[in-house]
């Protein structure tokens, strides 16, 4: 495990905000030490004393949402707006996951009579979470409240490009008057070190949210060391568009989808599946939508999309754009850089996209929407699961019982109905295929880092 620096760098400027020092390896192996010791008072806590914990870090994070959101903004280049939206959602999950999860881990009866039985929820140890940028405190919490009700103890390893927000969320546990060790943050300038971080032997399990590359990577490492991992990888979401559906209002919605978060999220819609029926309507109107979003500073409170969070992803959005337009689609839209300082690129609109594309078979991290159409509803759903990965869908129709009907065919871990795909503390969330495995959020993903384990008495 090697040190070095971090730096926050203002996507927006290109400018540097602030330096940080890296954990040297003697710290890294402390802090690993630290939670160890931690687990072992931890684990033997009531869950009054974790509930009232995670309610002190619900209520700093709303003392505290104008720096945090600030902060956010400054590093990954999300809208103000959004960024005070997350911390609020935030707020909110570890309110629900304090209040909830002594019932959800409550022992459960299987037999009452003798011999009698049950199965009861038990913690495990240190957890390592992975993060990536684009959330960068929602996608921790939405990990960490669920696992330290749980009784277990975590270790963060967050994305190299958001020091500020590690140390922050840091302080937040610790403000909250979690014990040492309970939540800790490892500042590590290089990802590769990850992998052995995840073969440490103080680590019990792993959760990971980043790339598909990443979670091969941390997938591999752990399964040599028979570690259990929960990996939410990348996405290529499809907006499915029915014939008989209500085409301008769905644009709309189309275009929110599509530039949620700078168009930087896992289940931001991607590939945009319309029976050739509206075909012709839907991409006019999609494209009058697009053309409108306000692009600009994201600490402008009107803006809507702002810079991408580094220049590789501005590059890599490029590549995938040009390659799909060389490939035979024709541009609607946009389809370069906008101006030349920061990372910004025009919200852009491709047409015609088919399957062998890269803007139809790779995930397009950016303010890029791929229009597909299909000649039917049957050809819309084989269109839609015509990709490796399987995060979400939706669909959109007036007839939203017909719809539903469609929701066992979809090859992927959320299907909304006439809805944008979100995340929700009281649903599972997770994806299929390489978009990884294992859920988060509801009692699913609370039970993902307990022992599951069996008691059988005999009088």
């Amino acid at each position: 495990m090697t040190s070095g620096r971090m730096q926050s760098v203002n996507p927006a400027t290109g400018e540097t905000i602030a330096t940080y020092a890296a954990h040297t390896p003697a710290e890294i192996e402390q802090r690993l030490a630290s939670a160890t010791a931690a687990f072992a008072d931890w684990r033997r806590t009531d869950f009054a004393t974790r509930s009232a914990a995670l309610m002190r870090v619900a209520g700093l994070l709303r003392q505290r949402r104008d720096d945090l959101a600030r902060l956010m903004t400054l590093e990954v280049g999300k809208p103000i707006t959004a960024s005070e939206s997350e911390v609020d959602k935030c707020a909110l999950t570890c309110e629900f996951f304090a209040r909830e999860v002594p019932a959800m881990l409550r022992p459960k009866v299987v037999a009452e009579g003798k011999p009698r039985s049950y199965v009861r929820f038990d913690p495990i140890g240190p957890i390592l979470a992975i993060m990536p940028w684009n959330f960068p405190f929602w996608q921790l919490v939405r990990a960490a409240a669920p696992t330290l009700m749980g009784g277990n103890v975590m270790l963060l390893k967050h994305a190299p490009n958001v020091p500020g927000c590690a140390l922050a969320i840091e302080a937040l546990f610790r403000d909250a008057g979690y014990p040492d060790g309970v939540f800790q943050a490892l500042m590590v300038s290089d990802n590769a070190i990850a992998e052995k971080l995840v073969t440490a032997p103080a680590i019990r399990a792993v959760t990971l949210t980043g790339s598909e590359r990443a979670g091969i990577a941390v997938a591999s490492a752990a399964a040599k060391v028979l570690k259990k991992s929960v990996l939410e990888l990348g996405g290529s979401d499809a907006f499915i568009v029915l014939a008989d559906a209500d085409v301008q209002a769905v644009a709309v919605a189309a275009t929110e989808a599509r530039c949620l978060n700078n168009g930087q999220s896992c289940i931001a819609a991607k590939r945009f599946i319309v029976v050739e029926a509206v075909a012709d309507q839907f991409e006019a109107e999609f494209i009058e939508a697009m053309a409108a979003r306000r692009v600009g500073d994201p600490m402008d409170r009107a803006t809507q999309v702002g810079p991408l969070a580094r220049p590789d992803l501005l590059e890599q959005l490029d590549r995938q754009v040009q390659a799909t337009l060389a490939a035979g689609a024709t541009l609607g839209i946009g389809g370069r850089r906008r101006g030349d300082v920061g990372n910004y690129y025009e919200p852009t609109v491709l047409c015609g996209v088919r399957p062998g594309m890269a803007a139809f078979d790779e995930e397009t991290f950016g303010p890029v929407a791929a229009v597909i159409r299909a000649t039917d509803t049957d050809d819309a759903v084989h269109l839609a699961n015509q990709s490796r990965f399987g995060l979400g869908a939706s669909i959109w129709s007036a007839d939203s019982a017909a719809a539903e009907r469609l929701a066992p065919a979809l090859e992927c871990g959320n299907v909304f109905i006439n809805g944008k795909v979100a995340s929700d503390p009281t649903l599972p969330f997770g994806g299929t295929k390489a978009s990884g495995w294992g859920r988060e959020l509801s009692h699913y993903g609370v039970e993902e880092f307990m022992n599951i384990k069996t008691v059988w008495v005999s009088e």
